[in-house]
């Protein structure tokens, strides 16, 4: 599975029949046009894609010039495994009864060779087996880390550029890990032009060129600080640092890195978990934690699991949107599936003060992102809250400003028990069904369409998952139509019937924010900081496993 190539550095010449080398004037040269490109801040959803034309053709110029140039491994991935799990052993990593093994549909991941029971601790990785922010500070990449504030707020590039310079260091501690990783991901910065043109039109189109976008940016102002600041003076990337390598390197830190605490406890840093990193995703519990009397991760079983079956774990509370563009797999039956939407009181509203005051008062932005979920009840209560205040009359703003128990009436918004009125209900509902009718009309292909390509052999893997999430957008809109609709007869029923509405008691709700899952598992998801200079996010590699504390799909 693992791309065959040569440890050292490759480069080409015209001794060797081949284009020569670029010169670091023209290479400064093509770096200094990617970064002007990327650095217009605000594009119009309808120039995104042209824009996203540009980078494109940018870096794919600089790649040209750079070709042959990349760090790799002379074998294939599978060929290191038994070295790398006997390297993990000696090291102190728990490993007995695992194996790393390749399943037909995730690609490789753990496997017992022993019987296992739900809560039973299986695996284990001492502290110093992990590659954390900490160990970026301490390296050779330890002085350009101190000067440069982009490192320095942005933990998972400095890990993603440790990962290069351990990976150029044929002694390195690391060796047997790094061999044993994917050489390539099925991430979005992985995807073809024919491929990612089937995201167009989808609600996660904005993050998927968001991110090339922002991966692209980041290598030019990298490699240019490579270049010129004397403390990266002995880093290996001074002589060869590619996009190819860059790319490589945030989706490998992208779909593995999780959180753990300090030695201190003081706060949390980024870390990528040997062994633990291979297992893959379902649906469940976060089973993973930090032993901090004995410095060390610890893993769980998450049901019973018997000799020679596969072992799971949970990422995290995340949509299919998160898995594809920061892991690189779609998980079917994903029970957190959801949608995001953004919704706005305008500013030529003539109730937009008021309707804005109360939103704050429970926390949300007057314009924002919201989620749609699947399953039953679709609409969460910080929507619920969003839509009542945005269908409210002047009279019923007003008993939300003025009076007593007015924050128990503000949070009590999101709560479905308690209308506001049985109009302001029909309002909300019949505003949302229409809203998201429209959203489904923007999608180029019905639901048959897209089940007809995925069924199609000839379709590739990263196609497929495209469509397979377009497809689940559209199931998750089509719910939400339906609901809205329901609910938007049912309260028009009992608005008819003179029913009175609902006596509140004693609100229980403290605030609408919608908290994701947080924890230790979080494999491949967002943590501290970004790929985007915002937040982090991570893809996952294409045949590998996947976690919760972190995220992957390789080829």
């Amino acid at each position: 599975m693992g791309k065959k190539s040569r440890v050292k550095t490759q480069k080409i010449t015209a001794a060797a029949g081949m284009t020569p080398a670029p010169s670091s004037k023209e290479m400064l040269l093509l770096i200094g046009d990617l970064l002007e490109i990327c650095s217009v801040s605000q594009v119009s959803p309808s120039k995104e894609w042209e824009e996203h034309l540009q980078i494109r053709a940018q870096v794919e110029k600089i790649c040209k010039k750079q070709k042959g140039l990349s760090v790799v491994f002379p074998e294939s991935r599978e060929d290191y495994f038994g070295k790398f799990m006997t390297w993990a052993s000696e090291n102190g990593i728990l490993t007995e009864g695992l194996e790393i093994c390749l399943f037909p549909d995730e690609g490789y991941g753990l496997k017992t060779t022993q019987e296992l029971k739900a809560e039973e601790l299986f695996l284990w990785i001492p502290r110093r087996m992990m590659m954390t922010v900490e160990s970026a500070k301490t390296s050779i990449l330890g002085p350009l880390v101190a000067e440069d504030r982009m490192l320095q707020a942005m933990g998972n590039v400095a890990l993603a550029l440790l990962l290069l310079c351990e990976r150029a260091n044929p002694a390195s501690f690391w060796r047997p890990y790094l061999c044993s990783l994917p050489s390539r991901y099925d991430t979005p910065l992985y995807f073809s032009m024919s491929e990612l043109h089937h995201f167009l039109g989808t609600q996660a189109m904005h993050d998927v060129l968001a991110q090339y976008k922002n991966i692209a940016r980041q290598y030019a102002y990298f490699y240019r600080l490579a270049q010129v600041n004397p403390a990266a003076s002995k880093l290996p990337l001074r002589d060869s640092f590619t996009f190819e390598d860059y790319r490589w390197a945030v989706s490998t830190v992208m779909t593995r890195q999780n959180q753990v605490p300090l030695e201190d406890a003081s706060h949390v840093t980024l870390a990528l978990i040997p062994v633990w990193d291979m297992c893959n995703h379902t649906n469940g519990l976060i089973t993973t934690g930090y032993n901090m009397e004995d410095d060390r991760c610890e893993c769980v079983a998450l049901r019973d699991f018997h000799p020679a079956e596969q072992i799971y774990i949970f990422y995290g509370n995340r949509s299919n949107s998160d898995f594809v563009i920061h892991n690189g797999f779609f998980y079917k039956g994903n029970v957190n599936d959801r949608v995001k939407i953004k919704l706005g009181v305008s500013k030529s509203d003539r109730l937009f003060a008021m309707k804005s005051e109360i939103l704050a008062r429970g926390g949300i932005p007057a314009s924002t992102m919201f989620s749609l979920h699947c399953g039953e009840m679709p609409v969460p209560a910080q929507l619920l809250a969003f839509l009542r205040i945005f269908c409210m009359t002047e009279g019923e703003l007003k008993e939300c400003l003025v009076g007593e128990n007015v924050m128990e009436k503000i949070f009590r918004l999101g709560d479905p028990d308690f209308p506001v009125s049985w109009d302001n209900e029909v309002k909300l509902w019949t505003f949302l069904e229409t809203r998201v009718s429209l959203l489904l009309k923007t999608y180029k292909t019905s639901l048959q369409e897209d089940e007809n390509l995925i069924a199609d052999p000839q379709t590739s893997y990263r196609t497929k998952m495209a469509v397979r999430l377009r497809k689940a957008e559209k199931e998750i809109l089509q719910g939400v139509v339906r609901y809205a609709a329901c609910q938007r007869d049912t309260a028009h029923h009992l608005q008819k019937s003179g029913v009175p509405l609902p006596s509140p008691v004693v609100c229980k709700s403290t605030s609408f924010s919608e908290a994701g899952h947080e924890g230790l598992e979080s494999k491949g998801e967002v943590c501290c900081e970004g790929w985007n200079n915002e937040e982090t996010t991570k893809p996952r590699e294409t045949s590998d496993s996947t976690n919760a504390m972190a995220g992957k799909a390789d080829i």
